[in-house]
């Protein structure tokens, strides 16, 4: 017998699927072993082919006697053609780490319940009830929370049945996702509006009709909260998989969930992670929800590079499911898509009663009268943390910068303390007193004399959170100061700054957007953010909602109904620039009619689509060349759009030098296939970002 196997690494330019024999019969998704060149490697079958007239290897065995979901298949096939992927590298995606050793094998044997030989197993799963063509069972098609009444979720034999309250807002909203068409939909809910009770309400009715759910998060780490409800909700069928997890754990978590779907009645599960989680080894999935869908943690930036809201949503309308994005602030082409397709729902008033809204102070940066007494913090904000500290009660400071300053020049010739790595500027850290480079991680001293010309006067730049933090120890000695940003961003760290946060221990937090993402202070009275258009200037189109992102959740911090008085102070250059005037005001409307306006006249997503393709060699000389004939090729195309080739924003690494070309067009399939040529370089489709 024949099949096509997909490897699980890329073995050259536009390889896909291979042809292999072997002596047993195969089912599409079984993971198998195969001869690779001198390499053993892992590989999927895809399907069982006619006789072939060619030579073929043999596969060298099967490595679990159960087939991935079928809907997993499915998505690494649309991955590679969607995002022009190599169909290995995508195929990689869906397997945990250390699959094929010793370990793993015993781990296998011990999933499946028996300790014999694998092949048995393989024909015992062959004969099974679950040899059949997924989808067939009327209950497995058609059953899901948005099509049976949510109240009345039904009691569970191993718990309890969850008491999950509504209030009448969220019924509404809940009941409008029931009769929303189409199985992808954005639930748009204010920061406090309550849209954690009903990714229960929808997750324990999935479970009831046992079906599996799959939530996504950015970040475990980041989220804990969220976490914990849903653990306190659904005690051990809450399954989390995230990258703070060994190799052994997250392959055993695998092997677990694939293992369940060969039971006649598998066990339904909560799968808790980031993106990828959403390839989880699920074959009876239910729901599909996503929490705060507008973050760029769901994009994958190293190859294969792929969008997981776009994956989700394919995930769900393959298995007829209902995939919500849930986000107080949509991204702009999601809102746009919502509201065209008719998928938009609203949950526009918070859960508390007592939630206020924050009173906000504008403080502009250009008026040097306001920072008389520092001139990081304004006299407002001063006064501001000391009424807190007074009355016990906390104050965030937000500024989306790490380190203490991010420029060191010497005052003198003007040399700057670039990575010899991406030869951009380097943070100071004056903690350590170590100049780092965010991008790559390089780290060196900091010198004592210019290495241009041995001028002793090396000054230091601009701020970040570690000056904040170091400013604000002087200014107020006896308070208690922590910093949340990516410097100590490891889950243990957090979960200890957030506890001593939530109790009250800590008077005074400094964070980037760490800080800005979904968690709950009840002690925290202010929020002060130190440059709030810092970030609109940033060369890429995706600049300004970002922005708006950061500062409306970082607002969204305060005002949520623990405390009777809320404050805000925005210290800004840009004071009347349109997007901190709706961030201020919470208007996400008005900013969205703002950008898609912008967005429109320019000619940007949601009204073209977009790609990037990059070039990088070693010399400046042979990156142009090599630019500039992809650019004249391209722009024989009528139907494209082509800019002129331009540096990227990271110029000049180690690995060369990198030029780029930004490519419209109103078809997105004219836009892949004009890309196909050039598959040997970096290709983004749907890029978020241009930098």
């Amino acid at each position: 017998m024949f099949f096509e196997v997909i490897p699980t690494e890329v073995y050259r330019e536009g390889g896909g699927a291979l042809t292999y024999s072997f002596d047993h019969d195969l089912l599409p998704g079984h993971l198998v072993l195969i001869p690779l060149g001198r390499r053993t490697i892992t590989g999927i079958v895809l399907k069982k082919v006619p006789r072939v007239d060619f030579p073929t290897k043999s596969i060298i065995r099967l490595i679990h006697p159960i087939p991935l979901p079928n809907h997993l298949l499915k998505s690494i096939l649309w991955l590679s053609k969607y995002y022009l992927s190599p169909l290995p590298a995508c195929a990689n995606l869906l397997l945990p780490a250390g699959l094929t050793s010793r370990t793993s094998t015993k781990a296998i044997e011990k999933s499946c319940g028996i300790a014999t030989n694998i092949h048995s197993v393989k024909d015992r799963f062959m004969s099974s009830s679950l040899d059949r063509p997924q989808g067939n069972n009327p209950r497995e098609r058609h059953a899901s929370p948005v099509t049976t009444k949510m109240n009345d979720v039904g009691s569970e034999k191993e718990s309890p049945k969850p008491n999950i309250k509504l209030n009448l807002h969220q019924q509404q909203a809940l009941q409008t996702l029931s009769d929303t068409p189409g199985s992808t939909r954005l639930l748009r809910g204010v920061t406090g509006s309550g849209k954690t009770n009903i990714y229960l309400k929808m997750a324990s009715g999935t479970l009831t009709n046992n079906q599996s759910v799959i939530l996504l998060v950015p970040e475990i780490a980041l989220t804990s909260q969220l976490v914990k409800i849903f653990e306190q909700t659904f005690g051990n069928r809450v399954i989390l998989i995230h990258s703070n997890q060994t190799l052994v754990e997250r392959r055993n978590t695998w092997l677990k969930l694939l293992a369940e779907t060969s039971s006649h009645v598998p066990k339904p599960s909560v799968v808790i992670g980031p993106r990828s989680a959403l390839l989880a080894p699920l074959a009876n999935l239910g729901l599909i929800m996503i929490d705060e869908s507008h973050e760029s943690a769901y994009y994958q930036e190293n190859p294969p590079r792929y969008s997981a809201i776009r994956l989700a949503s394919f995930i769900a309308k393959t298995l007829n499911i209902p995939c919500i994005q849930g986000t107080a602030t949509p991204n702009i082409v999601d809102f746009h898509l919502a509201k065209t397709h008719h998928s938009l729902v609203e949950l526009s008033e918070k859960a508390k009663s007592t939630a206020i809204t924050p009173e906000i102070t504008i403080v502009d940066f250009k008026e040097r009268a306001n920072f008389l007494k520092n001139r990081y913090f304004s006299n407002q904000l001063l006064t501001t943390i000391e009424k807190n500290l007074q009355a016990k009660h906390q104050t965030l400071i937000f500024h989306n910068r790490r380190g203490s300053s991010p420029l060191t020049i010497c005052e003198e010739c003007g040399w700057q303390a670039l990575c010899p790595e991406c030869y951009l500027p380097m943070t100071l850290h004056a903690d350590g007193y170590l100049l780092t480079c965010h991008i790559c991680g390089h780290e060196e001293k900091v010198p004592s004399s210019c290495p241009n010309c041995h001028h002793p006067g090396i000054i230091h730049k601009g701020f970040g959170t570690k000056l904040l933090e170091s400013e604000l120890t002087r200014l107020f000695p006896k308070a208690r100061i922590a910093r949340f940003d990516g410097d100590n961003k490891n889950s243990d760290n957090l979960a200890n700054l957030y506890q001593e946060v939530k109790t009250g221990k800590i008077d005074l937090l400094i964070g980037t957007q760490t800080l800005a993402r979904g968690l709950d202070l009840p002690l925290l009275a202010s929020v002060g953010i130190i440059q709030a258009d810092a970030g609109l200037s940033l060369p890429d189109f995706s600049a300004e909602e970002r922005t708006f992102e950061l500062l409306t959740q970082v607002i969204g911090r305060v005002g949520r109904g623990h405390l009777d008085h809320a404050e805000v102070v925005v210290q800004t250059f840009q004071p009347e620039h349109p997007v901190i005037k709706t961030a201020l005001q919470a208007d996400y409307l008005e900013f969205a009619k703002y950008l898609l306006q912008k967005r429109h006249q320019q000619q940007l997503p949601p009204y073209t689509y977009l790609a990037l393709l990059s070039i990088t060699y070693k010399t400046e000389k042979t990156t142009l060349a090599k630019i500039r004939s992809a650019h004249s090729l391209l722009s024989q195309n009528p139907k494209l759009t082509v800019s002129p080739p331009m540096p990227s924003f990271h110029e000049r690494t180690n690995r060369g030098y990198t030029w780029q070309i930004v490519i419209k067009s109103s078809s997105r399939e004219t836009l892949r296939e004009a890309l196909l040529p050039f598959s040997r370089f970096h290709i983004e489709l749907d890029p978020p970002s241009l930098l």
